[in-house]
């Protein structure tokens, strides 16, 4: 890293840290993510230029997968048993919210139609970004539009699960505090075991590392206990960080017609993934904090980091998102590729 980007990245954490505690302060659901994202991306519409190093991001994936393993306990291997159904659901659930916001972006703002496809993807940004590179679409327009969605469902969620009374006020199982070296071994080995994940194309595969080496070694017996708040609070807040600084350096002629687009998408899929959220809990009988939150097509370590930040199943969360991000890995360049061969 050079001296501007060590200087970018100083500025980004300041900014986020007090966006943290000013959101704590107000008392904001998930105040850790929320604060930083929501200062952050004031400050990149000031025009300052903002970033997270790759290396830190890539690290607080890992221990959130690591948090998310340590809550599959027994307890959790049972009522895993009633998630079949939601998984079964949740796939048309992806296909009617992507339909639904490429219906919105062909007709009500006149994108062509691969753009409008590759925005309308409710979810894996990154996967979507290399797409858009290899075909012709306005890929800024496609960026722009996914960052919002990001970003709008990191704010709008949390507070939707508070209004509505959906906070759980106490974590599904108490745990004491993993031992320093044990945790260190732990982050040591699901960095590597995500690094042969990341060689086989998996989705999220730093934070899959962490899911891994975290379940098979609660499970088994071999460690005991969770991530320190003090390590998990800063993660939280970079996490923001990243989430807020992705318009960071996009020019406001951009902005423009997009992000309207982006808040507009995202309403509408916010609204659809609540309602099918509200049949998935009455059917299966998952509470609704967990269903909203699995079904919320926001990024999977976000969503990952505020199911254990609100006290919900992170191992039902996580499983959700995993597996629409795996869906939407095979369907986005099925529905690309049939578009290009009827041009």
């Amino acid at each position: 890293m050079s001296k501007t980007d060590w200087r970018e990245a100083a500025v980004t954490l300041l900014i986020g840290a007090a966006g943290a505690v000013l959101a704590a302060f107000l008392s904001f659901p998930a105040p850790y993510l929320l604060g930083p994202a929501l200062l952050l991306t004031i400050a990149s519409f000031a025009g300052l230029k903002l970033s997270v190093p790759d290396w830190m991001r890539n690290i607080c994936f890992v221990i959130v997968g690591i948090t998310m393993g340590t809550s599959m306990t027994p307890e959790v291997i049972e009522a895993a048993k009633t998630w079949p159904a939601s998984f079964l659901l949740l796939i048309p659930a992806v296909i009617l919210i992507f339909y639904a916001g490429y219906a919105v972006l062909l007709k009500t703002f006149g994108y062509d139609r691969q753009t409008a496809m590759l925005a309308a993807s409710p979810g894996h940004l990154s996967f979507i970004i290399s797409l858009g590179v290899d075909s012709r679409c306005d890929v800024v327009t496609v960026s722009i539009i996914q960052s919002v969605r990001v970003l709008a469902l990191t704010l709008t969620v949390p507070f939707i699960v508070d209004v509505f009374g959906l906070v759980s006020s106490e974590p599904p199982v108490v745990l004491g505090d993993m031992a320093l070296p044990v945790l260190v071994v732990a982050i040591v080995a699901s960095a590597a075991i995500g690094f042969v994940f990341l060689k086989l194309k998996f989705p999220a595969a730093l934070l899959l590392g962490g899911v891994a080496v975290s379940i098979s070694t609660h499970v088994t017996g071999v460690v005991h206990g969770g991530v320190p708040e003090w390590i998990t609070t800063p993660v939280y807040v970079v996490l923001g960080c990243m989430i807020g600084s992705r318009f960071s350096g996009v020019s406001i002629m951009a902005l423009r017609t997009a992000f309207f687009a982006g808040v507009v998408v995202t309403l509408l899929v916010t609204v659809a993934a609540g309602a099918i959220s509200l049949f998935v809990s009455w059917l299966t009988g998952v509470p609704l904090n967990a269903v909203l939150i699995a079904f919320a097509p926001g990024g999977l370590e976000t969503m990952a980091a505020m199911a254990v930040m609100m006290h919900v199943d992170a191992a039902y969360v996580g499983s959700h998102h995993v597996l629409r991000l795996l869906f939407l890995s095979a369907f986005m360049p099925f529905v690309t590729r049939r578009n290009r061969l009827s041009e």
